[in-house]
């Protein structure tokens, strides 16, 4: 089943393929090539490869982790999802800016030091070597596997909307210019090319939310008056919970809250800071940074949801086409270009995170847990980046139904395995091994069933639950319950110099 083309032409008669457009995506792909040129003459090592030779400075890891968070969903779907079920939407925005901070007292600190004292490169390296078990290695190794692929066939579909929406192309040419950048600058630069992007990425957004947000707040008569509107028409829409049942927002924040700290393609980029003692500084950055960009969709969700309500716009058939309907409708078309510009530049630095750690995965960690030798990474590391990157396309063109199903089996995945392992770990000395892999083999069965059953609409969770947050929980509860029966032999699987660590 091929994924259908959006909706982009806009209500004040803006087009995809404008000239404007057109120029500012073609000034976008020019920057992002020198990026990649850029970095691949630094990258010569499979550690400058997957870790930018552990040399990236606050800021740009700040806007590196919120790019890598939010990715094209801060301009496409989250705007999308606010105008659908309303304030509901901000339990997954809110518990996202949380849980990223969370990270600095929970992971940041423990992960890099970790990277200094021993040779770790991936996420599963580290719970290899704190539970002293390739198995657990291998399980963590999968699960990212898995998760990385969903997620990036989501993000290529989204690129092709996205590069289609800038030169009109068609949505399948639009896919594979799309893919092929990221092919490039992400097979010859590695982690260097795309954390560099996302600082690109990053800027971008954050002024093109605050502009778009402005312009939003004008078309709609300003935030008291669109308010007013949509209330008499939608009273629900704007009560604490939207159109969510309140288990679902809870589950919402919970899995964005908690699961955020076991999404492998963020919290690796702390491998990456130069200096940790400036790690106090990242809880104001991160959550200054995450502000600025979610105006956007928050705006962009309000002003549609007024303009559909009064009749100024139709109504849209598929919630995602709300920014690119509003940019193309109602802003100047330099301010459309540009916020095509930076959705095109998340998506891109957000496949190439999730790639990097994939080919990690797979030419490192996979290796390691059946005990053969890690050799030619930084070769082998290219080679698996090209393989992911044309599979997760292939999915994306062909296979729209199952895009959506990894996606969300992904995110729920990620947590389920490596919030509990890693997250938890890294924090607690009576862990043990036999619990990590409990709880990372229960995460993988439990994900899997609980997705695939929802998604099939086999059976629905009461109340409102949803799959991710059961999987979620049940793999915490796991994991404890594991780690208490097997409570002996946690001393003898933490070795003195990560006790340090933990203790620090």
């Amino acid at each position: 089943m091929t994924a259908a083309q959006p909706e982009v032409t806009g209500q004040g008669g803006a087009t995809a393929g404008d000239p404007v457009i057109v120029g500012v995506g073609l000034a976008y792909f020019v920057i992002v090539g020198a990026i990649g040129y850029w970095a691949a003459r630094r990258t010569h090592t499979a550690e400058s490869f997957f870790l930018a030779d552990r040399a990236v400075g606050l800021v740009a890891m700040t806007l590196a982790a919120m790019s890598a968070t939010f990715s094209g969903f801060a301009f496409i779907g989250g705007p999308g999802l606010f105008q659908q079920v309303g304030l509901g939407s901000f339990f997954l925005f809110l518990s996202a800016a949380v849980s990223i901070a969370m990270t600095t007292w929970v992971l940041a600190k423990r992960m890099r030091l970790l990277a200094e004292i021993r040779p770790v490169v991936t996420i599963p390296d580290a719970i290899g070597v704190r539970y002293r078990s390739r198995l657990a290695q291998g399980l963590a190794a999968i699960s990212i596997l898995i998760g990385v692929l969903g997620y990036m066939a989501t993000n290529i579909l989204a690129l092709g909307i996205v590069v289609d929406a800038i030169f009109g192309f068609g949505f399948g040419w639009s896919l594979w210019l799309g893919m092929g950048t990221i092919l490039a600058y992400a097979t010859a630069g590695g982690i260097l090319a795309g954390i560099y992007t996302d600082v690109f990425q990053g800027l971008i957004m954050m002024v093109a939310s605050l502009l778009v947000f402005l312009f939003a707040l004008d078309h709609g008569g300003g935030l008291a008056e669109m308010s007013t509107r949509i209330v008499v028409a939608d009273p629900a829409f704007l009560s604490p919970w939207g159109h969510l049942p309140p288990q679902t927002a809870f589950s919402f924040f919970l899995v964005f809250g908690l699961g955020l700290l076991g999404q492998p393609h963020v919290i690796h980029k702390f491998y990456m800071l130069k200096d940790p003692r400036k790690l106090k500084w990242f809880p104001i950055l991160v959550t200054l940074a995450f502000f600025l960009a979610g105006l956007l969709w928050f705006g962009v969700g309000m002003a549609v949801k007024a303009l559909v309500v009064d009749g100024t716009m139709a109504p849209l058939s598929n919630p995602d086409d709300a920014t690119p309907a509003f940019l193309l409708g109602f802003t100047p078309l330099p301010l459309a270009a540009l916020v095509f510009a930076g959705a095109a530049a998340a998506i891109m630095s957000t496949v190439n995170s999730f790639v990097n750690v994939g080919a990690a995965a797979l030419v490192r960690d996979l290796p390691k847990a059946f005990g053969l030798p890690v050799r030619r990474e930084l070769f082998r590391g290219r080679i698996a980046t090209v393989a992911l990157c044309i599979a997760a396309a292939v999915i994306a063109q062909f296979s729209g139904f199952l895009v959506a199903f990894l996606a969300i089996f992904g995110l729920g995945l990620f947590a389920s395995t490596l919030v509990p392992t890693l997250a938890v770990g890294l924090n607690w000395e009576g862990a043990t091994r036999a619990g990590a892999i409990a709880s990372l083999g229960t995460g993988l069965v439990v994900t899997l069933t609980l997705e695939a059953v929802a998604f099939f609409e086999l059976y629905e969770l009461p109340g409102g639950v949803t799959a991710s947050g059961a999987a979620l929980v049940t793999s915490l509860l796991v994991f404890l319950g594991v780690c208490r029966l097997t409570r002996d032999t946690a001393a003898e699987v933490l070795d003195p110099d990560i006790r340090g660590i933990m203790r620090m």
